[in-house]
C-alpha cells in the first residue's frame, strides 16, 4: 500500500470489527499453533493486498518472518523502520525483504532477513508455515513465513533499516475489537485498510502508541481468519 502524504492516525476510522469473534488464548500456544499448521486446511485469505498495484507491475518476490516469541503469552516480534527507507519508511514492519537468488525458498530468505535487519539467529527459529501472498502497492509479492521464537535470544538492529524492535502479545492482533477499518483515496482509487494500534505500556514514562497499519495489519488479518478457521 502507497505510504500516504499524512499521517494515517488522522484518518478517520470507519468501522471496528467487535462482533466477530477472539482467537481463544489457548489456540495461541506453542502447541496449538503447531497442530493448527499440520492439519492443512483449504481456506482463502481474506485480503490479497493491493491488488490495483498488482495488475500494473511485475511484482518482486519477498518473504517476512511473523515471529511468535513463545511464552505464557506469546508475542509477535515487530520492528519500527527508519524514515530514510526507499518504501513504507517509519512504519511498522516484520522483518523481511526481498527473496534473493541465493535463498533457497521464502522461508530461507524470511530467516536470513531477520538475521540482518535485528540480528535474529536461526537457532532460536521454528518455521510453522506460510500465509497466502500478499501484494504490496510498492510492488513487492510478499510471503508471510510464521515461526516460533524461543527465548534467550539478543537481538542487533541493523540501524541504516531498523529504528526499534518491540513486541506486542499476540491476543492483541487476534481480538477483532482491536482491528479498525479506514477508508482513503488514492492516486484515484478508494482504498480500504485497516489499522491495529497498540498502547505499549512503560513503568516509568508515558504509554507509547504503536500504530500497527497497513501491509502489516493486513497480513495479521489474514493470520487471525488462519486461526479461525
Amino acid at each position: 500500500m502507497p505510504i500516504p502524504p499524512f499521517d494515517p492516525r488522522q484518518v478517520p476510522v470507519d468501522a471496528i470489527d467487535a462482533h466477530l469473534p477472539v482467537v481463544e488464548s489457548t489456540e495461541l500456544q506453542a502447541d496449538a499453533l503447531i497442530r493448527r499448521f499440520a492439519r492443512q486446511l483449504s481456506w482463502q485469505a481474506e485480503l490479497p493486498g493491493d491488488l490495483s498495484a498488482a495488475s500494473s507491475k511485475v511484482l518482486r518476490q519477498a518473504a517476512v518472518l511473523v515471529p511468535i516469541v513463545v511464552g505464557a503469552n506469546p508475542a509477535i516480534l515487530l520492528t519500527q523502520r527508519t524514515t530514510h527507507m526507499s518504501s513504507h519508511a517509519g512504519q511498522i514492519a516484520f522483518p523481511g525483504g526481498r527473496i534473493d537468488p541465493q535463498d533457497r525458498d521464502a522461508a530461507d530468505a524470511a530467516q536470513r532477513e531477520a538475521w540482518e535487519e535485528v540480528g535474529l539467529e536461526r537457532r532460536f527459529i521454528t518455521v510453522l508455515g506460510s500465509l497466502p501472498v500478499y501484494a504490496t502497492g510498492s510492488g513487492y509479492s510478499v510471503t508471510p513465513v510464521v515461526a516460533l521464537v524461543q527465548g534467550g535470544f539478543s537481538l542487533r538492529p541493523n540501524s541504516q533499516e531498523v529504528a526499534e524492535v518491540f513486541e506486542v502479545p499476540l491476543s492483541h492482533f487476534t481480538n477483532p475489537a482491536n482491528h479498525r477499518w479506514h477508508t482513503m483515496d488514492w492516486e484515484q482509487t478508494r482504498r480500504h485498510w485497516l489499522s491495529m494500534p497498540y498502547l505499549e505500556s512503560r513503568p516509568e514514562s508515558a504509554p507509547v502508541e504503536r500504530f500497527v497499519w497497513g501491509v502489516t495489519a493486513g497480513i495479521l488479518r489474514n493470520f487471525y481468519r488462519f486461526l479461525l478457521t
